[in-house]
């Protein structure tokens, strides 16, 4: 709520008659302990006031509607026109659609962001928006009376064992990469990672906080007593392989669980979003005596391409071994270890070069040894992928020099780096098509004039996310990859080798062909996939 005003908002309200001078200081006391919560709210739940003298008073001092939402005052069906993750997300309550207009009410009418993200999703679908304000708590009561609603289908309110299993069984209905359950002050919220977007969906008692976690540490085969950080692994599901990591803060053990299909489907590297163009793929990957490194940081997909890349190469008279930690998918014709706490990357890399690999795929060079391990497999004769966690495509060359790596062995051996980052693919249901903005060109052409490329902009359109049943009301539906590519060629190599630095490499790749992320993410929004703002937040490119 912090917009321009007349004053303070502590001050206009004691101004206003509604709160004492004393009340005040014993609300700024409070938030000084909790500074993310805003200061009405703060006074609304110390109850120092009557609340609705207070929301008018805030009300008037922003300019706004004031409203003590409830759930009796909500109209319509709360999911009928935007998903409740989307409400709950922007902290609104959509409560009454009459004549066009669609009432909303927010807790912070100054979060442009989530005003505009509201107003866009009612837009398209005809509607104008009428704002109102009012305390998060009060939105909060009202989006888990509605919302469930998902916390019905986890059961929130049946026994613990009932209700662990179905958030974890739900989560994976909904197609949830990442399970959070985080203790609060007040409660426990759980909330899943969907297409690389958290969204809250329970609030558990706090009461049933300990139950949980014990039941969590019993089925991932942790120690019950122990509050250090933990690892662990849950079984119990057939078609996925749970990794279960615990981390203890101020109220609590959080507990984060990836969900990973045992036998997934290997996409073909083009439906991940990789560049159609098979010389380029060949040129990246169908190598021999050298390296490969997929570059992204953490969560971008680098295994899963390099599960494509595998499933290209594979063929009869190959021997390709991986060195996992752990297997995700299980792929026919391969030999796949998975590293246990008794081994290692480099222990079990040793001993596969013993095992006459084509190919070995190390899921990811942490360390000197492995990388000089990976190094020494690609000058004898093998062909060597793997991941490491850089910005670009560029930067592995500053990333394996830090590691200790010296210029001639990485000009001599690494053949290709790539780049790549996830993005959100529109929903192709329900995408609304429409010309590029005066702002949009501009930045388009600022972007071609930076890298020295031209873009087909004749005739093209872009595509603002709507929101439908399919896709939860979010406009977005899985996910698409941005790539670069970096081939060493003798002059990339031949720099590397006299120790230039990175900057003079990328200015010698650029005029070789090596285009940024920037650029194919560019080109995927030309191509109807994805948004110039889902663009930015990977990107940061306005």
């Amino acid at each position: 709520m912090d917009v321009k005003r007349r004053g303070p908002m502590g001050i206009e309200l004691v101004k206003r008659g509604v709160v004492t001078e004393d009340d005040l200081q014993t609300a700024l006391d409070y938030q000084k302990t909790h500074p993310k919560e805003k200061l009405g709210d703060i006074i609304h739940e110390l109850k120092l006031c009557d609340s609705y003298r207070l929301i008018e008073a805030i009300a008037d001092v922003f300019g706004e509607k004031a409203m003590l939402i409830r759930p009796s005052d909500v109209k319509i069906k709360i999911d009928e026109y935007i998903s409740p993750d989307v409400l709950r997300q922007n902290s609104a309550v959509l409560f009454d659609v009459e004549d066009g207009k669609a009432k909303v009410c927010f807790s912070d009418t100054a979060n442009r962001k989530a005003i505009d993200t509201i107003r866009l999703l009612l837009l398209n679908r005809g509607l104008v928006m009428e704002k109102y304000i009012s305390f998060k708590s009060n939105i909060d009561e009202v989006l888990a009376s509605f919302e469930g609603k998902i916390s019905d289908k986890i059961g929130v309110g049946s026994d613990t064992t009932e209700m662990v299993d179905s958030i974890i069984k739900t989560a994976m209905d909904r197609r949830a990469s990442d399970i959070h359950f985080e203790p609060m002050e007040d409660n426990l919220r759980i909330r899943y990672r969907i297409d690389g977007q958290l969204f809250e969906v329970a609030e558990i008692a706090k009461d049933k906080q300990q139950q949980i976690i014990g039941r969590l540490k019993a089925i991932s085969n942790m120690h019950q007593e122990k509050q250090e950080s933990q690892d662990g692994r849950i079984i119990i599901y057939p078609e996925y392989n749970i990794r279960v990591s615990s981390q203890k803060n101020v109220y609590g053990e959080k507990f984060v669980l990836r969900l990973l299909k045992k036998n997934g489907n290997v996409k073909e590297i083009f439906d991940l979003g990789f560049p159609k163009d098979e010389t380029l793929v060949k040129n990246s990957f169908d190598k021999i005596n050298s390296v490969t490194i997929m570059a992204a940081p953490t969560g971008e997909g680098k295994t899963t391409t390099l599960y494509s890349v595998i499933n290209y190469l594979n063929r009869p008279e190959i021997n390709i071994t991986t060195i996992e930690d752990p297997v995700e998918i299980r792929i026919p014709g391969l030999n796949q270890i998975e590293i246990d706490a008794k081994t290692s990357f480099i222990d079990s890399l040793r001993t596969v070069l013993r095992q006459d690999p084509d190919i070995i795929l190390v899921g990811e060079i942490r360390d000197k040894e492995t990388a000089e391990i990976a190094m020494q497999a690609g000058q004898t004769g093998h062909y060597v992928l793997s991941t490491i966690h850089t910005i670009d495509a560029i930067e592995v060359i500053t990333r394996l020099r830090k590691m200790g790596l010296s210029n001639y062995d990485i000009s001599s051996t690494v053949a290709t780096t790539v780049s790549q980052r996830l993005v959100r693919r529109l929903c192709k249901d329900c995408a609304k098509e429409r010309d590029f903005t005066k702002e949009e060109l501009n930045l388009i052409h600022s972007i071609e004039e930076k890298n020295n490329v031209k873009f087909n902009l004749e005739g093209k359109k872009t595509y603002d996310p709507v929101g439908c049943p399919k896709c939860n009301g979010v406009g977005y539906y899985e996910r698409i990859g941005i790539f670069e590519v970096l081939l060493f060629d003798e002059k990339i190599r031949e720099l590397i080798g006299q120790g230039e630095s990175t900057l003079k490499i990328k200015e010698e790749a650029m005029n070789r062909g090596y285009k940024p992320l920037i650029i194919d993410g560019i080109n995927k929004v030309l191509s109807g996939d994805t948004t110039l703002e889902e663009l930015n937040r990977k990107l940061r490119i306005y």
